[in-house]
């Protein structure tokens, strides 16, 4: 028996009870009309090796293997999520594509950004900076890039997240447009994509990177490019 609420003699509620009870039972009820129901799952059925293809621009799929990724262990999380990991060449400059998705939020993303898994994988990371690549005449993508360096050699790498409709550059905004999207009872599926090519000068890098991923965006097929920029 509840020193707070203690019974009628009679087995009748207290009026103390009876208004505990009506919040208990309206919070539970707003709790429930606010609780996400509505998925958006931009990928559908699809699997990513299938909605990219195998000739981007002047590039061709050449293997998979080589890319940096998360340690195995970490890689646990990857459960009912998807990974594509490509390597692609023109004869004369390589470009490594990384592409992580997650209909859920169980931080499949988070191990495959490149502030976890190069710092893993014993590279030092630097030239932190966003950048905007110009995909047409009124659209450009807003991303963010770096420098990798171990033993003599590196990577220039850009990269974005894209969660729902969104694309935060911060992991902060990452966290807070997911939590706007549940109080729009929302189920935003997301998506990281990794783009890098051999570490040279600056100029010819980004280069490099922004001429992949607008071809990237155009090989794409029209309905399912918001995998990648929603």
């Amino acid at each position: 028996m509840s020193a707070d609420f203690p019974l009628d003699p009679t087995g009748r509620l207290s009026r103390r009870e009876v208004l505990a009870g009506l919040a208990m039972v309206s919070a539970a009820g707003v709790a429930a009309a606010r609780k996400p129901d509505i998925e958006l799952n931009y990928l559908g059925d699809h699997k990513l090796d299938e909605v990219l293809p195998a000739k981007i621009g002047r590039w061709n799929f050449v293997g998979s293997s080589g890319l940096v990724i998360p340690p195995r262990d970490q890689l646990a999380l990857a459960l009912y999520s998807q990974t594509l990991t490509r390597v692609y060449y023109d004869g004369n400059v390589p470009v490594m594509l990384l592409i992580a998705y997650s209909a859920t939020q169980n931080g499949f993303l988070q191990v495959h950004r490149p502030e976890f898994c190069y710092t893993a994988a014993g590279f030092s990371l630097s030239d932190f900076a966003p950048h905007q690549v110009v995909l047409g005449p009124a659209k450009s993508l807003r991303v963010n890039t770096l420098s990798a360096t171990r033993d003599g050699g590196g990577e220039k790498l850009l990269y974005w997240v894209r969660i729902g409709k969104h694309i935060p550059l911060s992991w902060a905004r990452q966290k807070l447009v997911f939590a706007e999207d549940n109080l729009r009872k929302l189920i935003p599926d997301s998506a990281l994509i990794r783009v890098s090519t051999p570490l040279g000068s600056e100029g010819p890098s980004m280069a490099v990177l922004d001429e992949f991923v607008r071809a990237m965006v155009e090989a794409t097929p029209a309905p399912l490019r918001r995998v990648l920029i929603a």
